[in-house]
């Protein structure tokens, strides 16, 4: 098929494997690309009366991207997160198409998106931490999910983890190591040391799980048998924050936030705190220390005399 009659949405498709094989990219973010772009090539297909073809992406104007954007915000895309997002799903088609393709359209290439608000993350403080780690050892009158529930919160502040990558571990992880190896986005790998807090909270859980733990098996289960929901995580610490009067930002991923939060008021250095967290660049480690020269320009001002 001529490169010129090829429709947008069979280059889609392409796009998508593409994103999911040769990028490894997760499936939620691939599902956010392919909903955006197909909306953009449904929006230029309605103006156009026909299946938009990749003579009509090399012609795709700027001004036909920001209608479309506009379009969106009339049906509730209003955050100018969720508009960048969907700008920089588009451009990454734009090169898709450029490169397998030779569609070449400098201008859609050019854009810049809103300006998406600074958002500082949320870590919990350490004596909420403490409070949350042992509040969870009350939260089940189920003894293994009871282990459960404290292993795997302790695992996420004590090594800094996402939840998916928590919940990624198996029972080749079993007894806890000191090491553990850890595949982060993007397929890429961190080396994260485990604490003896974290390492006996798994052996104990390990213990008394009553469902077999092998090298193909979860590391943690659900009470049914079946793979630990993040849903079911997230609940736990909406309970715990409701127990103990906290606000919603403490999340699962609010642990992990505190983990390199805490380990930098501890005197940790970003370079490592970066490696620890897997972070690709120094930038998104940055935004902690502006968390920490935060908190103490706050402590002087409450305790020094003449504040």
């Amino acid at each position: 098929m001529p490169t010129n009659t090829l429709t947008a949405e069979r280059a889609l498709k392409a796009f998508l494997s593409h994103l999911s094989d040769g990028r490894g990219l997760s499936a939620h973010t691939v599902t956010g690309y392919e909903h955006d772009v197909s909306l953009f090539i449904g929006f230029i297909t309605t103006r156009a009366g026909r299946d938009a073809r990749m003579a009509d992406m090399a012609e795709i104007s700027p001004r036909d991207v920001r209608a479309w954007l506009a379009d969106r915000r009339n049906d509730g895309l209003d955050a100018a997160t969720s508009r960048a997002r969907a700008l920089s799903a588009l451009k990454a088609f734009f090169r898709f198409l450029q490169r397998e393709y030779d569609v070449d359209n400098a201008r859609i290439m050019a854009m810049s998106g809103p300006k998406k608000p600074e958002r500082l993350p949320r870590p919990t403080s350490e004596p909420d931490t403490r409070k949350l780690l042992d509040m969870a050892e009350t939260m089940s009158e189920t003894p293994w999910v009871q282990a459960r529930d404290v292993a795997l919160l302790t695992l996420l502040y004590a090594a800094g983890l996402r939840i998916s990558e928590a919940l990624s571990l198996t029972g080749a992880d079993v007894p806890a190591p000191e090491i553990l190896r850890i595949e982060g986005k993007g397929k890429k790998v961190r080396i994260v040391p485990l604490i003896p807090a974290s390492r006996e909270s798994i052996d104990l859980y390990s213990r008394l799980c009553p469902y077999g733990l092998s090298d193909t098996t979860p590391l943690f289960y659900g009470v049914r048998g079946g793979p630990l929901s993040p849903r079911i995580a997230q609940r736990l610490m909406e309970a715990l924050r409701h127990q103990l009067g906290l606000p919603d930002s403490a999340t699962p991923h609010a642990l992990r936030h505190a983990f390199a939060s805490h380990l930098l008021a501890h005197g940790g250095d970003l370079r490592s705190i970066q490696d620890l967290m897997g972070h690709a660049s120094p930038s998104t480690t940055q935004v902690y220390l502006g968390l920490e020269e935060a908190r103490l320009t706050n402590a002087h001002k409450q305790a020094h005399p003449r504040a």
